[in-house]
């Protein structure tokens, strides 16, 4: 599978990106990726976490994630966040996956700061939605325009922006297994411009069955949201970097990437590596 790399415009001061080698592919980055890599290795990648909150079924409040980082297992069930905080009709258009994006990302930005920058990440988005139209357009069933709004990868930060009135720009990124890595990397970007902080919101879910012959790590409905800032020297935190030396897999986790990057962050283990793509990500703990 060919490798893709887009940037589309959505409107001024707003920007939707997708990089890097889809989902499964080993393939060598795009130019536009191995640019954003190299300045990715120029950047200060040291930060401070702010604050988190996350939210997955049987999982729904700080202490509850904490014990799970210590004994860490798949999430499952269908428990919905109440995202009260969203005005209902608003709420009503997006599904479970959107909901527990929108919801953490609201538990992590309590007091709003309308400039703060947003990156959201999701592996594969709402596919859920996508499937279902997929299948609509096999039946040669009309789609609906609602449904195909709320399944472009910016849409969940779109109805974040728009129902808590932001006037600062937003990121949606996705980048096959490395996802989660590429919403840190954007932001660190963001915070060597001058921004004070950045909030990332990170969520996936299962997939519809008709893709279970190409998963390559378990599914989990679930969301998580941080908010950094710029760490200076001395300051205790986290560090994300990476270069060109892959290795010939890695041993399974038993837990989906993304979620394997939050109990890293709630755990106390000093570092972390993923290969994915070509790449080697370390993440580090700074006592």
């Amino acid at each position: 599978m060919k490798a893709k790399a887009a940037k589309t415009r959505l409107r001024p001061g707003f920007l939707h990106l997708r990089f890097g080698a889809e989902s499964g592919d080993n393939v060598a980055p795009t130019p536009w990726f191995r640019t954003f890599l190299r300045d990715a290795e120029r950047m200060k990648p040291h930060f401070l976490l702010k604050d988190w909150h996350a939210f997955a079924p049987g999982l729904t409040d700080r202490q509850a994630w904490l014990d799970w980082a210590r004994q860490p297992h798949l999430p499952k069930g269908e428990d919905t966040p109440a995202l009260a905080e969203m005005p209902a009709m608003q709420r009503r258009r997006v599904e479970n996956l959107g909901r527990m994006a929108l919801q953490v990302a609201y538990w992590c930005q309590v007091s709003v700061d309308t400039a703060v920058p947003l990156v959201f990440a999701s592996r594969h988005g709402d596919l859920s939605r996508t499937y279902e139209m997929l299948d609509a357009l096999a039946r040669d069933e009309a789609l609906s325009p609602t449904n195909f709004g709320l399944s472009t990868h910016n849409a969940i930060a779109a109805q974040y922006s728009i129902a808590r009135k932001l006037t600062g720009n937003y990121s949606a990124v996705s980048a096959g297994a490395a996802s989660a890595e590429a919403a840190v990397i954007e932001a660190l970007g963001l915070l060597s411009d001058g921004a004070e902080e950045v909030l990332i919101a990170m969520y996936d879910g299962c997939p519809p069955d008709a893709y279970a012959p190409y998963a390559d790590e378990p599914a989990a409905d679930y969301a998580w949201a941080l908010r950094i800032a710029a760490a200076q020297a001395g300051d205790a935190g986290f560090s994300l970097d990476g270069d060109g030396t892959d290795a010939d897999g890695q041993a399974p986790t038993g837990l989906p990437h993304g979620l394997e990057v939050l109990r890293f962050l709630l755990s106390d283990d000093a570092a972390m590596e993923f290969h994915a793509s070509g790449r080697c990500w370390r993440w580090q703990r700074h006592a």
